[in-house]
């Protein structure tokens, strides 16, 4: 069964760029990452090819050499805990959020022994990254990584009593297991941006436009993976299949609409953002580096999709050209009718 694919960016004005660090910074953090025994050799391999670094390098495009080797940190240690806890039921997915926590709200304490290797992770990303961070920058990041790792046990919750969220419900949760706000304001963790300022509707409407966007692309391209493992209940198209109605191609074309929507929402909200002044060049300065980095997430995360192994393994630069996948013939007749 052939499904195509919407160009969701095509009219999104800024187009890819990495990181000039972003080699030097993947090194070290793979380096770092593979001194843990997180997975076992043949997982590892895996989660290797999925370039989580490469995400950093495009995302933190325009960030220092330090930033860009925290950011690759960041990606390493995020998708470990969201792999790891796919295959957690929730008190144990809550034991691991616990640990990663502790470790990061007391980094000066030693792990204790015996205790699953992501919390030493997690304490030695937040040395390394929090050193030179500002009291804003480090506050902001800590609250929205707390959202982030709740929102976690609340997706393995759902999981273990097989609930199927509505499609509005399902955004609510999606906007923080997608971790794209704590990424982004890490972005920012050295800049002294006061809090009241990201905390204005305007930055806070940015945020949830830009979390969506970049939620929607992923669900799109990780359907295929998703639906070959039975995981359904956490991706938009077999949901919206099952509240309509719809066979797969149609509710990837709802998708393509409610994409279209949100691009419109940012572009007719960036001219008003991205010239607001707050009475101080520091600041003035500090919030447009911001937001070019909330700018260029979107693009960032689609080439990751294309140029990483995740979701197309080898097939991605073909896909990207082609906007077509293929998918088991034995999912098809479920999908045509809906279900």
């Amino acid at each position: 069964m052939l499904l195509h694919l919407p160009d969701t960016l095509a009219r999104w004005p800024w187009q890819r760029r990495i990181s000039p660090w972003h080699e030097q910074g993947a090194a070290e953090s793979n380096a770092w990452l593979h001194s843990f025994s997180v997975f076992a050799p043949p997982l590892q391999a895996v989660f290797d090819r999925c370039k989580c670094d490469m995400l950093a390098g495009l995302v933190y495009g325009a960030n220092t050499k330090e930033e860009v080797r925290s950011g690759c940190d960041i990606m390493n240690l995020f998708f470990v805990i969201d792999d790891q806890t796919d295959e957690m039921d929730a008190a144990h997915t809550q034991e691991l959020v616990d640990i990663v926590l502790d470790a990061m709200q007391n980094p000066e304490e030693p792990r204790p022994q015996g205790e699953a290797e992501v919390g030493e992770m997690a304490r030695q990303f937040w040395v390394r990254a929090s050193a030179c961070g500002t009291a804003s920058g480090k506050a902001r990041f800590m609250e929205e990584c707390v959202r982030y790792l709740h929102s976690v046990v609340e997706q393995a919750r759902d999981r273990d009593e097989g609930i199927t969220r509505t499609s509005e419900e399902y955004f609510a949760l999606r906007r923080l297991t997608a971790g794209v706000i704590p990424c982004c304001v890490f972005a920012a963790i050295n800049l002294d941006i006061p809090l009241e300022v990201t905390d204005l509707p305007i930055f806070q409407d940015l945020h949830r436009i830009v979390t969506e966007i970049v939620m929607l692309d992923n669900d799109l391209f990780s359907f295929r993976k998703e639906y070959a493992a039975g995981d359904l209940n956490h991706n938009i198209i077999p949901l919206v299949m099952h509240e309509r109605k719809l066979d797969v191609q149609s509710a990837i074309s709802w998708l393509a609409e409610e994409h279209a929507r949100r691009v419109d929402e940012f572009l007719q909200l960036w001219p008003k953002v991205s010239t607001l002044t707050f009475g101080s060049d520091v600041v003035d300065c500090a919030v447009a580096a911001y937001l070019d980095h909330v700018a260029h997430w979107p693009r960032a995360n689609v080439c990751w999709c294309f140029e990483g192994a995740r979701y197309f393994g080898e097939d991605g630069p073909r896909v990207k050209k082609e906007r077509t996948i293929e998918l088991e013939v034995k999912c098809a007749e479920a999908l045509l009718n809906g279900d």
